[in-house]
């Protein structure tokens, strides 16, 4: 009976080592994760193989496993830059990012865990710094704030390149001048809207007293035709198709003889 304590120690030991090998020697990669391998009696991290997947793994104990996000992640950067004419614009932007499933192996390798300090947020404020140097206070905060966007995610893709990280889309979500600016560029604003609003009137005007005109020759036009038309002879022959039908008429008549060589008789009365 006193051996058995003696036996049962170096059991209970080995049970105890074999749960912390098992315990050490599985990975769980959760959903939108890879793990990266890095064999400790080997070459270190593996890049020649594709990352582990999500599920359950067996890893030997003394090598280790470097779980990342690869889903979409988003970043948010506030920024201080400077204008062409170098005044200071605070631009506040947000980055849809992932790291590269397929070279997830050369990221930890050469960027580290800390890839989106050390590579990203870089690649963005320089992109940002460029691209808005590039404008005037007026048209960030006028009309180009789309286009700027789109120049700060080409910039980045550009930088990021070789980097082994995948920028998705690049949002801007305010440009901030300096109050002084902001207000003198909103008065400027307003102004170029009056100016525009008279010269519409202006126009407006303009084209309206054009189209009297023209209206007004047109009258001019036709009756000066008219009146070369109307000559004696065709006036007499109106006068005398007038009484013709006038005396077809069954009411009694009264007739009246016009003055003059050319006096055309007209019937008047009623039954």
């Amino acid at each position: 009976m006193d051996k058995l304590p003696k036996i049962g120690l170096p059991i209970l030991f080995a049970v105890v080592v074999l749960i912390i090998l098992i315990a050490k020697s599985t990975v769980t990669i959760n959903s939108g994760e890879a793990g990266v391998l890095y064999k400790t009696f080997g070459d270190g991290v593996v890049t020649s193989e594709p990352p582990l997947g999500e599920g359950f793994h067996f890893v030997a104990p003394w090598n280790k496993v470097f779980i990342y996000e690869v889903r979409q992640q988003s970043l948010d950067e506030k920024m201080q830059v400077l204008s062409s004419n170098g005044l200071e614009i605070n631009l506040d932007a947000t980055v849809w990012f992932q790291p590269s499933y397929a070279d997830l192996g050369k990221l930890h390798q050469e960027k580290g865990e800390a890839y989106i300090q050390r590579v990203l947020q870089p690649a963005i404020r320089s992109a940002a710094r460029s691209v808005v140097g590039r404008y005037i206070p007026e048209q960030l905060y006028a009309s180009k704030r789309e286009a700027i966007q789109k120049e700060i995610f080409d910039e980045t893709q550009i930088l990021l390149a070789q980097q082994y990280v995948q920028v998705n889309e690049v949002l801007v979500r305010d440009v901030s001048l300096p109050e002084t600016i902001k207000d003198a560029i909103e008065r400027k604003l307003g102004q170029e809207q009056e100016s525009l609003e008279y010269v519409f009137r202006l126009e407006k005007a303009t084209k309206e007293a054009e189209r009297q005109r023209i209206d007004a020759e047109g009258k001019a036009t036709a009756n000066k035709i008219l009146s070369a038309s109307l000559n004696d002879q065709i006036l007499k022959e109106k006068g005398i198709q007038a009484t013709l039908e006038l005396a077809k008429s069954p009411n009694s008549k009264v007739v009246v003889i016009g003055g003059g060589d050319g006096g055309m008789p007209l019937i008047l009365g009623n039954n």
